[in-house]
């Protein structure tokens, strides 16, 4: 196997983790400023910020595995 493809595909897969932790963090930053502004509606915040990480979470566990895949081919 080319080591050029490999390389790209642990870059991709890192790339991947990066930006589920940029995304997850914006989230959760998110979530916490709302909850600050209206204390009240925290529990419908919290359960959209929940569900927001969890597909984003599911997006780039499938792009790790596809790099992953490419790579033990």
């Amino acid at each position: 196997m080319d080591s050029n493809f490999v390389g790209l595909s642990v870059l991709g897969a890192g790339i991947a983790v990066v930006g589920a932790g940029l995304g997850i963090g914006k989230i959760g930053g998110s979530a916490m400023e709302a909850i600050a502004r209206q204390p009240e509606a925290s529990n419908k915040i919290q359960t959209a910020m929940i569900i927001s990480a969890a597909l984003l979470e599911g997006a780039s566990l499938f792009g790790i595995v596809t790099a992953l895949l490419a790579v033990l081919k």
